[in-house]
């Protein structure tokens, strides 16, 4: 079985009406990038796809890494990490996000949570029988 990480952080809400806050502290919420993003270049990067797939649009990641001021192989880094995770697909040389909006990409990672629950009671009860709890 692969390993999948799925990660979730309470994070106090930004007080601010600052739209650039408010994506980073939800997208921190929900484990989108790690704490080793100290530049902030995989926010960046998902960014960016949140621009193009609001134009109906698909990035190569020589536009991403540009638009979002990074070099080409840490866009690909990041991108990878993000189709790993399912968040975005890859085609003709060109990315864009598996969901639509917001709502749909918390739906994604509350199906991810789910799925590993899930998993996780059945070995639970394996567990139980096997030392007869």
């Amino acid at each position: 079985m692969p390993i999948k990480k799925v990660t979730i952080f309470k994070i106090e809400k930004p007080s601010t009406q600052d739209l650039n806050k408010e994506l980073q502290w939800f997208s921190e919420s929900i484990g989108l990038f790690g704490s080793r993003d100290k530049e902030k270049s995989c926010f960046r990067v998902f960014i960016e796809l949140i621009k193009a797939k609001k134009d109906h649009r698909l990035l190569s990641s020589d536009e991403i890494a540009s638009q979002a001021h990074i070099t080409r192989a840490t866009a690909i880094h990041h991108l990878k990490n993000l189709q790993d995770r399912g968040l975005i697909r890859h085609q003709q040389n060109r990315y864009t996000l598996t969901v639509n909006d917001f709502v749909s990409l918390l739906e994604h990672v509350e199906q991810e949570l789910d799925d590993v629950f899930e998993e996780l009671k059945e070995a639970a009860e394996e567990l139980n029988k096997k030392i007869g709890l």
